[in-house]
């Protein structure tokens, strides 16, 4: 038997939405753990469960008329691990009235402890929720602009495959669901689960230089709000020279006080934060074979390449060049 509680996923399911990309994520999160153990001839670990939850739990017909039963009733859905909105597949005007009867709940489940997440349009339902205010979202290409328009508080990152923040997760559009799942499942069962997912599903996930975080799994959430602003900002420009006492002003704290809080919210000091940050990434870019070893320290954050490879090496007790003929995916 397992030793853990797998997680709990909802899919929000409704009129117009596009059964490929809501069937896809039911089956990347529904085989996490299975399909690598069956090629492997090993014991099934499932780590999620899965429902697609529509209101009163009733059948909801795709864009492509396909019609769907969902498993449970969203009314019902009081806790869970990770919201899923699929992308509109119908006319999005169209389809964001006929569902807005899903916003009260979307804006219920984001004041719990779960990740909510959309594809492509579906940030369309996010957006009207008020849920991507002051935070930055992505779509769909052909729907940034719109987006940029109806919501002018959202900051669109149009250019991106997958935007964090807090809780929040978008994903451009078409096959992008992919690069989000991986990401989610990176969250939750870390980055060998995620691999193993990759391969199985034949996914290309070297696409990563298009996200602009590290790693989201690398420190447990917690409630101290100027930690978790200071996080964002630094996994946001972990690139750039960064000290802190300039992250101190930015948070209106002292830098006695920042030091404490970290410490007290996830046992690290911002500056070991900072370091844990571009090791991660510096990981990534070695695993796709984004970066060369040379200019690995620059494409993180560092002139002193020596120095740099010191922390590599402590952190993960191998240097950046066996790190990468290690773990290096040449192919999936």
């Amino acid at each position: 038997m397992p030793y853990f509680k797998p997680f709990k996923v909802i899919i929000v399911g409704f009129d117009g939405a596009l059964a490929s990309a809501l069937t896809g994520a039911l089956d990347l999160f529904s085989f996490t753990g299975v399909s690598w153990q069956r090629f492997s001839n090993q014991e099934l670990e499932p780590r999620f469960t899965v429902e697609i939850a529509s209101l009163y739990a009733k059948p909801f017909r795709c864009s492509n008329r396909l019609v769907i039963q969902a498993h449970c009733d969203l009314n019902d859905v009081t806790e869970c691990d990770l919201v899923l909105v699929p992308t509109i597949g119908d006319s999005l005007d169209k389809t964001i009235q006929a569902n807005l009867a899903l916003i009260p709940h979307l804006k219920r489940l984001a004041k719990t402890q779960a990740d909510i997440a959309s594809n492509c349009s579906g940030a369309f339902l996010l957006a009207e929720a008020g849920l991507l205010n002051n935070k930055p979202a992505t779509t769909h290409w052909g729907y940034a602009e719109k987006l940029k328009t109806e919501y002018p508080l959202i900051d669109v990152q149009d250019k991106q495959l997958v935007t964090q923040s807090d809780n929040i997760f978008c994903a451009a559009g078409g096959s992008s669901f992919y690069d989000l799942g991986l990401l989610l499942i990176e969250r939750y069962c870390g980055r060998k689960i995620a691999n193993q997912v990759a391969k199985t599903q034949v996914i290309d996930s070297r696409r990563s230089d298009q996200r602009v975080y590290a790693n989201t799994k690398l420190f447990k959430r917690h409630p101290d709000p100027v930690v978790a602003q200071t996080q964002d900002f630094i996994e946001l420009h972990y690139k750039q020279n960064l000290n802190v006492a300039d992250l101190a002003q930015k948070v209106s704290v002292t830098t006695r006080t920042l030091n404490r809080r970290f410490q007290a919210a996830i046992n690290l000091r911002p500056i070991e934060y900072i370091q844990a940050i571009r090791v991660e990434q510096a990981k990534r870019l070695l695993e796709t074979g984004q970066g060369n070893i040379k200019s690995l320290a620059n494409l993180v954050g560092y002139e002193d390449t020596s120095s740099f490879t010191r922390l590599f090496k402590k952190t993960t007790l191998l240097t950046p060049k066996e790190y990468q003929d290690k773990f290096y995916r040449a192919s999936i």
